[in-house]
């Protein structure tokens, strides 16, 4: 079985997420979006546009979004068999947080990574 396959979104807070996304925008060229980020599209080994995207994101500080991880960041991963995964590391002894979620977006799942981090696993919808 296949684990991790690519990384489908990068999530961080920041204290001013305006200024934050605008700098980002005006120095690094990111496309920010009024929803808060951006979304990079993938291309094949032959330059070609491929089928999927890797979502970046800034978030407000406030609050806990990803609660009941620590870190002011979350990475989300993707993957091609959520519950297969999410099997394996119950087995492993990693924590999964129990509550999943499905949407027209794909499958997602959590674990805590052993210092305290929320990680967002992503099983893309097919086709995707």
């Amino acid at each position: 079985m296949k684990r991790v396959t690519g990384i489908g979104g990068i999530f961080f807070q920041a204290k001013d997420p305006a200024t934050l996304r605008a700098w980002y925008q005006t120095h690094l060229g990111i496309d920010v979006q009024a929803w808060g980020g951006a979304a990079f599209s993938w291309a094949g080994e032959d330059g070609q546009p491929g089928a999927g995207t890797t979502i970046w994101n800034i978030a407000p500080a406030q609050g806990e979004p990803y609660a009941p991880g620590t870190a002011p960041f979350m990475i989300n991963y993707r993957v091609d068999d959520l519950d297969a995964l999410l099997d394996a590391l119950r087995a492993e002894g990693c924590h999964v947080l129990e509550a999943g979620e499905a949407s027209e977006y794909g499958k997602f799942g959590w674990v805590l990574d052993p210092e305290g981090n929320k990680v967002e696993l992503w099983q893309p919808p097919p086709g995707q």
